[in-house]
């Protein structure tokens, strides 16, 4: 990497200004070389870890995930199986289609939650390494913010459609597999597409940027738990910690975002559901409010906390454990 200059332009993202100029050829610092840069911290390592984490905790805790969907998109429409709680959800799902019923979904859900979770821990990790370059100091709550954000976007631009077809697929009732719309994550791909066009698989995308922010949230305040605790333990703020103290400091942060930011899952869920049609992010919003309340917005919130928390502890634990693996064996 070329040092820049000590007067050299920052963005609002804290990355350098397109603008700067090398010192030592005197020429424009173009957006090209900067890319180059943080592509120089890019460890695969962190794409095989964060995957690892992902397809575990997926494979574990998928039922819930599919509860939490039927929950958040549960408008009152008569189509819509009506269940009295989670218990009574997943047992009149495993009656009717067992663990297949169970389990729908599952595959776009392996493949996004893979991939979000290594993608977002890869480019995370990149951001963070590039602006950490030739400092001494630890990098900010506010650094670790726009990092997470940053990571989030470029994660969400290119996992979103697998995130429409799994949601597609966990909406589908019927019994009766001739009946359902959708063969699998691959027929849903390509007849969304045809029927709907690349708008069709970018559904809820805007909701999901808003949706950057949880992920932002969580990481920085994982990354604050972490490196407060080492502190205060006297230990560096990179030092290894046992499970339980990962587990501890992932459940914490996820419990801080969902708080925070829940109810833009429910508003994507709704855009991304093939039952009911909606002309935008506003129009969402306002039939929701309108229709069900202030409460409407925190559907499928206990079964999500009740997935997402174990999920988020399990990730975090073997990514970190992976990784840690990976990096020794490098």
């Amino acid at each position: 990497m070329i040092p820049a200059t000590s007067n050299q332009g920052t963005d609002a993202t804290g990355l350098p200004a397109a603008s700067t100029v090398s010192p030592e050829i005197g020429t424009p610092y173009s957006i090209t070389g900067r890319i180059k840069e943080v592509y120089s911290h890019v460890k695969i390592e962190s794409l095989v870890a964060g995957l690892s984490g992902g397809v575990v905790s997926t494979l574990v805790l998928h039922p819930l995930d599919l509860v939490k969907i039927r929950f958040a998109v549960n408008d009152g429409l008569d189509l819509r199986p009506k269940y009295d709680g989670i218990i009574h959800c997943m047992r009149n799902v495993w009656q009717q289609e067992g663990v297949r019923g169970l389990y729908q979904g599952v595959t776009p859900n392996i493949w996004g939650a893979g991939a979000s979770w290594g993608l977002y821990f890869l480019f995370y990790n990149a951001i963070k390494a590039y602006k950490k370059e030739g400092r001494q100091l630890e990098l900010s709550a506010t650094e670790h913010l726009i990092s997470a954000a940053q990571a989030g976007v470029l994660t969400l631009t290119l996992t979103n459609p697998i995130w429409v077809t799994k949601t597609r697929l966990v909406l589908q009732y019927h019994t009766d597999p001739s009946q359902k719309e959708y063969k699998g994550m691959i027929d849903a791909l390509v007849k969304i597409y045809r029927y709907e066009g690349i708008r069709g698989l970018y559904k809820g995308f805007v909701p999901g940027l808003f949706g950057t922010s949880h992920g932002a949230l969580q990481f920085m305040a994982y990354e604050e738990l972490k490196r407060e605790y080492n502190k205060y333990k006297k230990m560096p703020s990179e030092a290894k910690l046992n499970p339980l103290e990962y587990i501890t400091m992932a459940a914490g942060s996820k419990l801080f975002a969902v708080a925070t930011t829940y109810p833009y899952q429910v508003v994507r869920a709704r855009l991304q559901d093939q039952h009911n049609k909606y002309n935008g992010v506003l129009d969402v919003v306002r039939r929701t409010w309108r229709n069900e309340g202030a409460v409407g917005f925190y559907k499928g919130m206990v079964p999500n906390l009740i997935r997402v928390t174990p999920a988020c502890c399990i990730t975090f634990l073997v990514y970190e454990n992976m990784s840690r693996f990976l990096m020794g064996q490098k």
